[in-house]
C-alpha cells in the first residue's frame, strides 16, 4: 500500500484514535526564572478524558487532528464525512488504513446518516486493516508518537484548549510537510511477521 505511486484521485489516508486524559492544576505552576525552571505540583485535577483522531496521507505528510469528547460509532462517521467532503471533497476514492476497532466499518456511517449519504460515502471508502497485533504498520501511529512528545506532554484541562492546541501543531506540521518515507516492504512483511498472515 505504501509503496504505490501518489494518486490525487485515490489518495492512501492513514487514521487513528489516540484516548487523552484531561488534567487541570491543583495549583499554579510557578513560571520559570533566570537560573529556576518552571515548577509544577505533582498534585492535579481529573477533567475527564477524550478522544483525538489522527489522519496522516504519507505520501504527502498532510496531517489532520481533532479532539472529541468520546470515541464512538457517530464520532467516527463524523470523522470520515470531514475527510471526504471538507479535506478530500474531489477524490473519488480514499484507501484508508485503519486498525480493527469495532466503530471502524461501513455500518457506522449507515448509523449516523441517512441510508443515501452513507451510501455514497461507502463507496469512496476502500478500507484497508492492519492485522490484529500488527496496528503499528498504520503510519498515523507516526504522528500521534511525535504529536505526543510535542504538543501533549503537559496538563491540558478541556477539549477546547486541546483543539486549539492541536489546531496550532497541525498547522505547523502541514506547512512543513515531509513525506514518510517507508522502509518495510511486502517481501520483508511476509517474512517477519509470518505468524499475522491467515494461514490458508
Amino acid at each position: 500500500m505504501y509503496c504505490l505511486p501518489y494518486n490525487i484521485f485515490c489518495p492512501v489516508i492513514c487514521m487513528d484514535e489516540k484516548p487523552y486524559q484531561l488534567l487541570a492544576e491543583r495549583r499554579e505552576p510557578i513560571p520559570m526564572k533566570p537560573k529556576s525552571k518552571k515548577k509544577v505540583d505533582n498534585e492535579y485535577e481529573r477533567m475527564g478524558t477524550c478522544s483525538i483522531f489522527v489522519m496522516v496521507e504519507p505520501l504527502t505528510g498532510w496531517t489532520y487532528t481533532h479532539a472529541r469528547p468520546r470515541r464512538t460509532a457517530e464520532d467516527w462517521a463524523y470523522e470520515i464525512r470531514d475527510l471526504l467532503t471538507v479535506h478530500f471533497p474531489n477524490a473519488p476514492k480514499i484507501r484508508l488504513v485503519l486498525d480493527n476497532l469495532n466503530t471502524h466499518v461501513l455500518a457506522s456511517l449507515y448509523k449516523v446518516f441517512p441510508p443515501k449519504e452513507a451510501r455514497e460515502l461507502a463507496n469512496r471508502i476502500e478500507f484497508h486493516y492492519t492485522p490484529k497485533h500488527g496496528s503499528w504498520l498504520n503510519i498515523a501511529e507516526i504522528s500521534i508518537s511525535v504529536l505526543a512528545r510535542q504538543c501533549l506532554c503537559r496538563r491540558i484541562d478541556s477539549v477546547d484548549f486541546l483543539n486549539s492546541e492541536l489546531f496550532a501543531w497541525t498547522s505547523d506540521r502541514n506547512s512543513n510537510r515531509t513525506p514518510v518515507k517507508w522502509q518495510f516492504t511486502t517481501k520483508n512483511a511476509r517474512i517477519k511477521l509470518r505468524h499475522l498472515y491467515p494461514h490458508i
